[in-house]
């Protein structure tokens, strides 16, 4: 059978915005995962009457409709009433759940009184599957009425997400016996449109598994998606696909299931047993905090220079001030210099140096914002990319755009590509 899920949020300060859905995501993962498909999400407030219309709508377009938030025993929680006046369920008391939520205020909530509306949270619709809550105080639920299954979880994202994971994920693999399987094919150099022109013809035609593009800040990402029912049926189909992909994308795929380009510049340096070093002037350590983010940097990372200023370009990496004055810090020579500078102060195999213009002003020689220089220094040489980063809609942005070019360069290095 297949199975179309809605989510459903109960909050209005998630209408408000004063928290976000992060909710809607995790679940919208996890039911990928077990191949059930999520097609509609729906946000409703606390009032009951604009709950029971979204209900109306939901369980004639969804047969799997799965609910956060409204579980507590406030005033404006009453998830659990409207649900089960709608689907014509009666709420029983369950004298087991009550004594666990009792526990819990002992246990865990010392000092604070359980109060009488609490005891409400152990009302639960008749005949349903208890999903107990050992990390909070509101237990959901699941049930089914006429080919409809509905699941109510707590709002808190930490409850939630352990109740979905302990609870419901084996309430719903009773229903399904297929799984969602998907690697993601990591990209830099090329943008998502340019992607999926080149790559439209294979998209169209595929069906299982399927390739969609997804855009990141600065890179994209395709994800290979195939619905089998183990995991090895599953592979057979991915593997031949990404190696279509590597075939007619090539360099500029930089990593499979990888979370990032530091993680594999990280991955490479240890394959190599080579180090790193970084001397950054308006990325201002952000190359050094990237990699150093990342578990196990130590064994590859020497260190780092911020030169912020020409005084410490000088002083601490040795860049000539003849350089300097004759074209500026903002400059290919005065980049790879920098570069020179940091791979013989570190003592590090490989240097990467970025030196631009982060905005929101020109520099003082009227370089345009956007404009960097990343150098590279390594046993056979140094070499400079010029690079535009005026597609950075922030500094911020123009700064992290420049950090993805400097661990592409070193990367291209690694793997003996041309940069």
């Amino acid at each position: 059978m297949h199975y179309v899920t809605e989510l459903i949020a109960v909050g209005t300060e998630l209408l408000l915005g004063n928290i976000a859905n992060t909710d809607a995501q995790m679940l919208s993962e996890g039911l990928s995962a077990l191949g059930i498909d999520v097609y509609y999400h729906t946000v409703v407030g606390d009032n009951p009457q604009r709950l029971k219309e979204a209900l109306e709508i939901a369980r004639k377009r969804a047969n799997i409709i799965i609910t956060t938030g409204g579980l507590g025993p406030t005033y404006d929680d009453l998830t659990k009433q409207t649900i089960c006046a709608e689907f014509g369920k009666e709420l029983e008391f369950h004298e087991d759940i009550w004594q666990e939520i009792q526990d819990y205020f002992l246990k865990r909530m010392k000092g604070k009184a359980i109060t009488e509306n609490n005891k409400q949270q152990a009302m639960l619709p008749v005949g349903c599957t208890v999903f107990d809550n050992p990390v909070g105080t509101a237990p959901g639920c699941g049930f089914e009425v006429d080919g409809v299954h509905v699941l109510m979880l707590p709002g808190p994202p930490y409850e939630c997400r352990y109740m979905f994971e302990h609870k419901a994920v084996p309430y719903l693999q009773d229903l399904t016996h297929e799984k969602i399987f998907s690697h993601e094919i990591r990209i830099f150099g090329m943008g998502e449109s340019q992607v999926e022109a080149i790559l439209h013809d294979v998209m169209v035609e595929s069906t299982n598994p399927t390739l969609a593009p997804y855009a990141k800040t600065g890179e994209c990402m395709l994800r290979a998606t195939a619905k089998a029912h183990t995991r090895q049926e599953a592979e057979a189909m991915l593997q031949p696909m990404i190696e279509k992909v590597k075939g007619i994308l090539g360099n500029v795929i930089y990593g499979v299931d990888v979370s990032s380009l530091e993680e594999a510049v990280l991955d490479l340096l240890k394959e190599q047993g080579k180090t790193l070093s970084a001397a950054e002037s308006c990325t201002g350590g952000l190359i050094a905090k990237r990699i150093t983010d990342l578990p196990g940097s130590s064994a590859v990372f020497k260190g780092g220079v911020v030169s912020y200023t020409n005084e410490v370009k000088e002083r601490v990496l040795g860049v000539p001030h003849g350089l300097l004055e004759e074209y500026g810090a903002v400059s290919e020579p005065v980049a790879k210099a920098m570069a020179e500078g940091c791979r013989r102060l570190c003592g590090s195999d490989i240097a990467v140096s970025v030196t631009g213009v982060a905005g929101p002003d020109s520099d003082e020689r009227g370089n345009p914002v956007g404009l960097a220089f990343i150098g590279l220094a390594t046993e056979k040489g140094t070499v400079c990319k010029q690079v535009d980063l005026t597609r950075g809609r922030s500094r911020g942005m123009r700064r992290h755009i420049a950090g993805h070019h400097a661990f592409d360069m070193v990367r291209h290095a690694l793997l003996g590509m041309e940069i």
